[in-house]
């Protein structure tokens, strides 16, 4: 039996329900600004902040650690939407995106991606990956979680959890291997007329020819920016939390959460959240 004595009370716990788990916290992106008629060009949405103990973590940060966790105690999940299409419509044509929500598993918090600027309207939020620039200066990244935004109409795509956005391209995202095989989050979304970033980001419209393109589902993804003033919004891609643990446990995920557990592999289990909020525990 183990020994933990928390303030004057003694508690004790069963060595066996003390187990690690590894996590992926990726945050909702943010939407794509729209151009303005008058000048300026619209932003790309920055990609959700993320936060990783297996292969890489966002903002060129080192590893996180690992969460040691108690069977049958609730841990609290939860999953961050993406930035919503731009509200604002002014005279000039332009419109700036939304901030995504934020995303956390146990306290480990990822903060939410940036906004797109729309045209010269509107001040660009500094959220986790950036946002980009149209315009105007480009938001800053969150250490740890994501890289800034462009700046100005020649810098106009959103961060990525990987790298800045630079020029209509937006920032890539990063690569983790916490699922059993390799796969990329959080990348920026596209200025106008650009490709997002790896990782679920939007592709900028060209010129109204085509829709400007979300962030990509459960990747929190930066949505592409709208050319021109006349190009459909696109939104912020919805993050995702991802938990690994030994295979000798079973989660229980708990009301308000959307997610699946999966097949034991390689020593572990498996358990893929991708909305909602409410609390997870093991057996």
């Amino acid at each position: 039996m183990g020994y933990v004595s928390a303030s004057n009370t003694p508690t004790i716990y069963v060595t066996n329900t003390i187990f690690t788990a590894d996590y992926l916290v990726v945050a909702g992106g943010g939407s794509g600004g729209r151009e303005s008629f008058a000048t300026g060009s619209g932003g790309g949405g920055g990609a959700g902040g993320m936060r990783c103990t297996v292969t890489a973590t966002g903002g060129g940060g080192s590893l996180e650690e690992s969460q040691l966790l108690i069977a049958g105690t609730s841990y609290v999940v939860v999953v961050g939407g993406g930035g919503a299409a731009y509200t604002s419509n002014p005279p000039s044509g332009g419109g700036q995106g939304n901030q995504g929500n934020n995303s956390e598993f146990n306290g480990i918090i990822s903060i939410g991606g940036g906004y797109g600027a729309g045209g010269t309207s509107g001040t660009v939020n500094g959220g986790s990956g950036g946002s980009g620039g149209g315009g105007v200066t480009g938001g800053s990244g969150t250490a740890g979680q994501g890289y800034a935004g462009g700046s100005g109409t020649s810098g106009r795509a959103g961060g990525g959890a990987g790298a800045a956005g630079s020029g209509s391209t937006g920032g890539a995202g990063v690569a983790t291997s916490i699922t059993g095989s390799s796969v990329t989050y959080a990348g920026g979304g596209g200025g106008a007329s650009g490709t997002g970033g790896s990782g679920g980001g939007g592709n900028g419209s060209v010129y109204a020819t085509t829709a400007a393109q979300s962030g990509t589902a459960n990747t929190g993804g930066g949505g592409g920016s709208v050319d021109n003033g006349l190009g459909t919004a696109s939104l912020g891609g919805s993050g995702v939390v991802i938990l690994r643990y030994p295979d000798t446990r079973t989660i229980i995920i708990g009301a308000g959460l959307t997610g699946t557990e999966s097949a034991a592999s390689g020593g572990y289990k498996r358990a893929t959240i991708t909305a909602g909020s409410g609390n997870v525990s093991w057996t």
